[in-house]
């Protein structure tokens, strides 16, 4: 490559570089304020209901997760990440085997009639039942607050990710015009 080819291909580096700590300071911004809110809305809902209402007495025995953070390999070898809820397959996960076996089970709905047997709920129980039927609105507010960090967080590991990546493919270019123009500084 020549010099030229080379900074331009650093300049669009830098421009890309740029604009994506721009919107990570922003999303780190938002992040912050949805876990304030969250904390604020978790406070109320405890004044509320009272101090000993709302802790981790109230917490079930055996907890299970309601999302789960995939990863994904994207472009380069960058890394992506993304919140899933528990339970639900997305279409990367369900084999052939399993679509085969629910486009059979939609066929037969005129067939004899069968009571289902409850299964162990595949998708996990709200929390917010632990602390009974009529919760007030702020808990629900700070769960909203809480799963939106949660999103935010795993769009800021992946831009994280693209940053570090970005600073690499800078740190690549400049020894190869340095290699090329060994009297520039």
């Amino acid at each position: 490559m020549a010099a030229p080819d080379l900074r331009a291909e650093l300049d669009s580096l830098l421009l890309q570089l740029l604009g994506d700590l721009e919107e990570l300071e922003g999303k780190r911004a938002v992040l912050n304020a949805r876990v304030e809110e969250g904390w604020l809305s978790l406070a109320k809902a405890r004044y509320a209901m009272g101090a000993k209402s709302v802790g981790p007495l109230q917490y079930a025995s055996h907890m299970e997760p309601q999302v789960c953070l995939h990863t994904s390999e994207a472009q380069e070898g960058l890394q992506k990440f993304k919140v899933v809820r528990a339970g639900v397959h997305t279409p990367e996960e369900v084999g052939p085997g399993e679509a085969a076996f629910l486009s059979s089970a939609l066929r037969r709905r005129k067939g004899p009639a069968k009571t289902p047997e409850p299964q162990s709920s595949e998708a996990p129980q709200d929390p917010l039942n632990w602390f009974g039927i009529l919760v007030p609105h702020s808990l629900r507010q700070a769960q909203a607050s809480f799963r939106d960090g949660l999103q935010l967080a795993a769009d800021i590991a992946s831009l994280q990710n693209r940053i570090d990546w970005g600073r690499n493919q800078i740190r690549g270019l400049q020894k190869k015009l340095k290699q090329l123009e060994p009297g520039a500084a």
